[in-house]
């Protein structure tokens, strides 16, 4: 693979690598390794770390665009931003560490940014303000990273460690003075509920701040 190497086969091969070894993988070392180079012939089409971040990033939000140009539009806001949130999710799920990578990296595909102008002009012309529709979807996209980040870290260590998150062991070691504290570790759940609730948490946090 070294002769001929494209700019689009190191980004295939980084969310390879990345499903492989995780971000603590992630390093040109192993990434020319993989892709049968001399770490140098990296530098030709990338010039350090978060530039292949950034491509990395971008390519999953290439996907997110093309998920999100297939819907049909919404009937508000809320409805969009929702259906958003769930393609993002959905994304950063395919990926090990797949919302980690997103996370600070700067989108180098102009069509990705422009995916929300359809947006921004059916939410302005519906009432919202300029600035509450862009801070929505900054607001969306962060409570999905942070929510992502924190399914996968857990799930990660559960398989490592099956007994981390035990909740019985939890209680003992919490001792007689904390019930509601025990009661609500109970009842906590993880996956598409929780995620659900916790969009709703904040979809109606931004209808209270908006009220359009």
């Amino acid at each position: 693979m070294a002769k001929g190497i494209t700019r689009e086969q190191i980004v295939a091969a980084a969310l390879d690598l990345l499903d492989d070894t995780g971000m603590e993988g992630l390093t040109v070392r192993a990434l020319a390794a993989r892709l049968e180079v001399r770490p140098p012939a990296l530098y030709w089409h990338l010039r350090n770390k978060q530039e292949l971040l950034d491509e990395m990033g971008t390519t999953v939000m290439r996907r997110v665009s093309t998920a999100v140009s297939a819907l049909s539009p919404a009937d508000g806001w809320r409805e969009d931003l929702a259906a958003y949130a769930r393609i993002l999710r959905a994304e950063f799920l395919r990926h090990r560490d797949g919302a980690r990578i997103f996370s600070g990296t700067r989108i180098a595909d102009p069509e990705v940014v422009r995916m929300k102008e359809p947006w921004l002009t059916r939410w302005t012309a519906q009432g919202v303000g300029l600035a509450d529709a862009d801070d929505a979807i900054d607001v969306a996209v962060a409570f999905v990273v942070g929510f992502v980040i924190e399914e996968q870290e857990r799930g990660q260590s559960a398989e490592a460690d099956p007994s981390r998150y035990s909740v019985d062991e939890r209680d003992a070691w919490l001792g007689p003075d904390a019930p509601l504290t025990k009661e609500a570790g109970h009842l906590r759940d993880d996956g598409d509920q929780r995620f659900e609730r916790h969009l709703g948490i904040v979809l109606d946090g931004l209808a209270a701040r908006i009220g359009a």
